[in-house]
């Protein structure tokens, strides 16, 4: 079973009933918070953009990051780590769970976690050493995500996503797709790739002073 197609700016709470309790898509809280993510990096012009951002706002955020990137630009994927944010997997080459059978899908997520690990020099071991994982275009199968979750994974959505990627969407609307649907605990997605810089280097900025501007503050997952 996975999520309707397309899925629409701000994820309706019927679709987080149908699916199990243990999909992340936001985390309420009393306090007025927003937990920022980038889905498809490290790209080293586009993500370096972020990290820069990010650092001057003071801000920490979630990177959910492609093994195959992380591979490609091993120093901006340290770099995410060295400035204090969290990463997450994506996979190691973007699948889509729906087009692929689970052992395929497992793999390749664990494929990920071996790049992950070698990039940073690390030991690996039988649970993962960053157990936060998005399935890239928010589609995986029941039986995928049950697999990943024995090995020690939290399978993390989102509530509202910014279309940026979006040719047909123009800077302004993916401003406004983030501000309009956006609520206190919500799970947000942008992309730090080549296709999405253009809309996201737009709205970012407005969306991180919209939100501080009205009492909010942002955190890492």
């Amino acid at each position: 079973m996975g999520l309707f197609i397309p899925l629409p700016i701000r994820v309706p709470s019927f679709i987080k009933w149908m699916h199990p309790s243990w999909y992340i898509w936001d985390k309420p809280s009393k306090e007025k918070t927003i937990y920022l993510t980038f889905d498809d990096g490290p790209i080293p012009e586009v993500t370096t953009w972020v990290l820069n951002l990010l650092k001057q706002k003071d801000i920490k955020a979630t990177f959910f990051c492609i093994g195959d990137n992380v591979q490609k630009h091993p120093k901006v994927f340290k770099q995410i780590l060295d400035d204090g944010h969290t990463i997450g997997n994506h996979t190691q080459h973007h699948l889509k769970g729906w087009k692929h059978t689970t052992e395929k899908y497992v793999y390749d997520v664990a494929l990920a976690e071996t790049t992950i690990t070698h990039a940073l020099h690390l030991e690996e071991k039988q649970s993962p050493s960053f157990p936060l994982f998005r399935p890239p275009y928010g589609k995986i199968k029941r039986k995928q995500a049950k697999q990943l979750r024995k090995k020690g994974y939290q399978i993390i959505m989102y509530r509202t996503v910014a279309y940026d990627w979006e040719a047909s969407t123009t800077p302004e609307q993916c401003l406004q797709n983030i501000i309009k649907h956006t609520r206190s605990g919500d799970l947000v997605v942008f992309h730090d790739s080549v296709k999405a810089s253009k809309n996201m280097k737009y709205a970012l900025p407005k969306v991180i002073d919209y939100f501080l501007e009205n009492g909010y503050c942002f955190k890492p997952m």
